[in-house]
């Protein structure tokens, strides 16, 4: 007799020493184990098989101290967040244990001789910050469009650094300027949006009369309106930037295709630029917002201090968080002072929602990941 191969046993033997387990190869057919036995492990006649490549690539020593000094600072911001927050809740503890739950809901301020809240001067806050993204939103939005996609090359600089230079005005100049000039030449433009829209509720003032002959001025000064449109200002540069950055950085490629495929400039922007800014666009704004939220001594300069929901943003008397500490922490007692921590702890938790929303979004809505062209 005589054999066509090697036998069961020898190839079993083979297999085995090539790294196969017994279960391995009794359990497969013969052709499968030579196929096996040829595509993995070592090939036969002794001769080391190829090794897999490490992609790994070694860091410089600058890229490790970069990468150190960036983990440093997140670090660092991290600690300081929670070393803020935990010190502004222990000097809050006293007055909220004594507030409870009606800290939240209570609008009247008087901590050493009633009941006191931030009911009232959170949804001022909230309000100043409301109208100030509603006035600085659009006037960013053009401005950033205006320097990236139609001012000649000549001036596009100096508005550059003039738009930039606003966000160096220091906030004592705004709330002077708003307090002293601003408030009494706006005071008409109050007027006439009080007489025609007066049927929607945040424009009403009560005691004001439509046409009157000699109407009442001091009606319409200190509002929460005029606080907004001097905050605007100040957020204004912020968003400009952070919008117009991501405007000018928009594809030459996609511009072109849709200048070829016959659209106007406008119709460029609309199609290319807007849709790649629009994380840039939602990201701005939410900072705006976080920076109007925190806003002090141009809305102490220009508000009048009322303990009271005050729903009627054209009308006299508004007050915020903010404003409410820097009024009252000079002549506060011991216990006043924790009411002032309490609600300063409010503010830095609503502000802080609000820039971790930022910068998810910003983080969602990669500027550039959608485009209509």
């Amino acid at each position: 007799m005589h054999s066509e191969g090697p036998s069961g046993a020898d190839e079993n033997v083979s297999l085995e020493g090539l790294g196969f387990t017994s279960e391995e190869v009794s359990g497969s057919p013969p052709g499968a184990r030579r196929l096996r036995a040829g595509g993995q492990g070592n090939p036969p006649h002794g001769r080391p098989g190829p090794r897999p490549r490490n992609l790994r690539s070694k860091l410089s020593v600058s890229d490790q101290a970069f990468r150190s000094i960036l983990r440093g600072g997140g670090i660092v911001v991290l600690v300081l967040e929670i070393l803020v927050g935990s010190f502004l809740a222990y000097r809050a503890a006293q007055a909220l244990r004594k507030a409870g739950w009606s800290f939240l809901t209570t609008q009247q301020w008087n901590p050493d001789g009633g009941g006191f809240g931030i009911a009232a001067i959170m949804i001022g806050t909230i309000l100043i910050a409301l109208v100030a993204v509603a006035i600085a939103v659009p006037l960013s939005l053009g401005a950033a469009l205006y320097i990236s996609e139609y001012a000649p090359r000549g001036i596009k600089r100096f508005l550059t650094s003039m738009v930039d230079l606003m966000a160096a005005v220091p906030s004592v100049v705004f709330g002077m300027w708003g307090a002293f000039l601003l408030q009494y030449k706006i005071v008409p433009l109050e007027e006439w949006i009080s007489n025609w829209f007066s049927w929607i509720p945040i424009f009403q003032v009560q005691g004001e009369q439509r046409n009157t002959a000699i109407p009442l001025q001091t009606l319409f000064t200190s509002s929460t309106f005029i606080a907004g449109v001097v905050v605007s200002l100040m957020i204004t540069p912020i968003a400009c930037s952070i919008m117009r950055e991501a405007f000018s950085q928009a594809p030459i490629g996609e511009r072109e295709g849709a200048y070829a495929l016959g659209a106007t400039r406008w119709g460029m922007i609309r199609s290319v630029v807007l849709p790649f800014g629009r994380g840039a666009m939602i990201g701005g704004t939410m900072l705006g917002l976080g920076r109007a939220l925190g806003e002090t001594i141009a809305v102490v300069s220009i508000i009048s201090p009322v303990f009271a929901i005050q729903p009627h943003i054209l009308q006299k008397g508004t007050s915020s968080i903010s404003s409410t500490i820097a009024l009252l922490y000079a002549e506060a007692t011991p216990f006043g002072v924790s009411a002032l921590m309490a609600a300063g702890l409010g503010l830095f938790a609503l502000t802080l929602v609000v820039n971790f929303l930022a910068a998810q979004i910003v983080a969602r809505s990669r500027s550039g990941a959608v485009s209509d062209a």
